[in-house]
C-alpha cells in the first residue's frame, strides 16, 4: 500500500483521531481511505445516470470569509444553466449559508458540487439529488 503525506487544519485531524477512536477504527488512515471512497462513489449510481435530476446544495462559511461569497458568486454565473435557485441568508453572529437548487444531469451537478467542495474556507457542504422524471406514485397521475 502507498504512503501518501496530506495537509490538514489541526482541528480536523483531531476530529478524525476522535472519529477513529469513537467508532472502533485501527487509526485514522483507515478513516481516510473510507472516507475517500464514499466520496469517490457518491456520484457513481448508475440509477441516476441519463434522468432529469434535481440537486439542492447547502454551504456555510465564515461571515468574515468574502471570498467563499465571492466564489458562490462566480460559481452561479458560471452554471446559470443549471441553477435554478439561489438564496443567501446569515446563520447565527458569524456565519453564512449559501443555499442552490440545480436542475441539470448527474454530470453536472456532480461538478458544481466538486467545484463548491473545492472552493477554500467552506465550513460544510451538504446536498442531495433526486430524480424529478419519476415521482413513484405521484408519476402516474394525470
Amino acid at each position: 500500500m502507498s504512503v501518501v503525506s496530506v495537509s490538514m487544519p489541526e482541528e480536523l485531524l483531531n476530529r478524525i483521531d476522535q472519529f477513529a477512536d469513537d467508532h472502533g477504527y485501527t487509526g485514522r488512515s483507515e478513516v481516510i481511505r473510507e472516507a475517500s471512497r464514499n466520496l469517490l462513489g457518491e456520484f457513481e449510481d448508475k440509477k441516476l445516470e441519463g434522468r432529469d435530476l434535481m440537486g439542492v446544495v447547502t454551504v456555510v462559511f465564515d461571515y468574515e470569509t468574502t471570498s467563499v461569497e465571492e466564489k458562490m458568486m462566480h460559481l452561479r454565473h458560471e452554471h446559470e444553466d443549471i441553477v435554478a435557485s439561489n438564496f443567501h441568508s446569515h446563520v447565527g453572529g458569524h456565519h453564512c449559508m449559501e443555499l442552490f437548487v440545480l436542475e441539470g444531469s448527474l454530470e453536472d451537478i456532480s461538478t458544481f458540487v466538486g467545484k463548491i467542495r473545492a472552493t477554500k474556507d467552506t465550513l460544510t457542504v451538504d446536498y442531495s439529488v433526486l430524480p424529478v422524471d419519476d415521482f413513484g406514485p405521484l408519476a402516474d397521475m394525470d
